[in-house]
C-alpha cells in the first residue's frame, strides 16, 4: 500500500526543484554528513561573468523537531527564492543527515551547519529557525558572528529549563517532552498537531499513520537530542551582535507570546518582536502568506542596513 506521507514528500521535492533547489550531501567530517537543499547553480559553480549582478543574499532555513527541511518550510521556498539564495539543511538525525559521533549538543549541530555552509561557499547568511531549529540558530549566532548576519526565530527559546518544560507540559496535557515530540501512535500524532496549530484540522487516521512511519525515525538519537536540551543560560545570556527578530504565532500554546516578549527584553535592544494573528506554534504553515510578508520585510531591513 502506498504511503500517503511519501507522496506528499515527493510533491514537496517537486516544489523545491521548481524553485531551483536540489538535494546535495556534504561530508562535514569523517562519519558525519548533512543533506542540504541548495540552489542548483551553487553546485555547478559557473565562473562569474564580467559586470554580472552580485549574488543574492543567503537565507538559511532550519526546521523543527517533528519534520525535516522541506516539510517545515515548503510554503516559504518559492516566496524567498525570488529575491534570496535559499539553503535548507536537514539537521543531524533528521532527513538525510547522520553522524557516528556521540555529541548531541546544540553546539555540535551549529558547528556542522557552519562547516557545511562554508563548504558550499556561503560567507554570510540570515538564519531563520523554527522550534528546535530556532535553538540551533541562536547557537549559530552566538558561536559564528562572522557567518550569521541576523536571526529570525519562531517558537523557540534560547534554552529549555525544567521549570519551563514542566509548565508547558502541564498546560497542554502531555506527560513528557519525549512523548509529545516523539509520538508512537496515531493519536499521539493527532494530539501533537492539535497543539501545533491554532485551527484544528480533521485529519484521517491513514494519513497520520503514514506520517508516523515516515517522520519519526532515529528515535534513540533524537531522544538523546532532547535530553541534551534540558539546561538554562540563567543570567548568562550571550551578547548577540546580530539583529534578532522574534516572529511568533499569537496562539502559540507551546511557547506563549509572553515568553517571547520576556525573552526579547532579556536579549536587549538588538531584538524585535512581531506577533502573527490567528496563528499557533506552526505559524509558517498556518499563516504562510502573512509569515512570508513579515519575514521578507525583516530580511530586507537587514540588507538595507548592510548597505549603509
Amino acid at each position: 500500500m502506498v504511503n500517503t506521507a511519501m507522496i506528499i514528500w515527493t510533491v514537496l521535492t517537486w516544489v523545491a526543484k521548481i524553485a531551483g533547489l536540489k538535494p546535495y550531501t556534504v561530508e562535514i567530517q569523517q562519519g558525519t554528513v548533512m543533506r542540504f537543499w541548495v540552489p542548483s547553480n551553487t553546485i555547478s559553480k559557473p565562473k562569474p561573468k564580467p559586470n554580472s549582478k552580485p549574488p543574492k543574499p543567503v537565507v538559511v532555513l532550519l526546521h523543527g523537531f517533528c519534520g525535516d527541511g522541506l516539510t517545515t518550510w515548503h510554503y516559504q521556498i518559492n516566496s524567498l527564492a525570488k529575491s534570496y539564495t535559499v539553503y535548507i539543511p536537514d539537521l543531524i538525525f533528521f532527513g538525510g543527515s547522520m553522524t557516528d559521533k556521540p555529541d548531541r549538543s546544540l553546539a555540535f549541530q551549529a558547528e556542522c551547519l557552519a562547516v557545511g555552509l562554508r563548504k558550499l561557499g556561503v560567507e554570510k547568511c540570515v538564519v531563520v529557525g523554527f522550534s528546535y531549529g530556532g535553538m540551533v540558530a541562536y547557537k549559530m549566532a552566538e558561536l559564528y558572528h562572522e557567518l550569521v548576519q541576523a536571526v529570525v526565530i519562531t517558537g523557540a527559546v534560547l534554552a529549555l529549563d525544567e521549570s519551563l518544560i514542566n509548565k508547558t507540559l502541564e498546560d497542554i496535557g502531555f506527560p513528557s517532552i519525549s512523548e509529545m515530540l516523539m509520538p508512537s501512535s496515531v493519536e499521539g500524532v493527532r494530539s501533537l498537531l492539535h497543539v501545533g496549530f491554532n485551527k484544528k484540522f480533521p485529519l484521517p487516521n491513514r494519513l497520520l499513520g503514514d506520517f508516523l512511519k515516515v517522520m519519526f525515525s532515529n528515535r534513540k538519537e533524537r531522544n538523546e537530542l532532547l535530553d541534551e536540551l534540558v539546561l538554562s543560560y540563567k543570567d548568562n545570556i550571550p551578547k548577540f551582535p546580530q539583529q534578532l527578530h522574534l516572529l511568533w504565532g499569537e496562539k502559540d500554546h507551546l511557547l506563549k507570546p509572553e515568553i517571547a516578549q520576556d525573552m526579547k527584553e532579556k536579549l536587549g535592544n538588538k531584538a524585535t518582536f512581531h506577533e502573527i494573528k490567528k496563528a499557533g506554534h506552526l505559524a509558517q504553515l498556518e499563516r504562510p502568506w502573512t509569515y512570508n510578508r513579515c519575514l521578507k520585510k525583516f530580511i530586507s531591513s537587514v540588507m538595507l542596513d548592510e548597505r549603509k
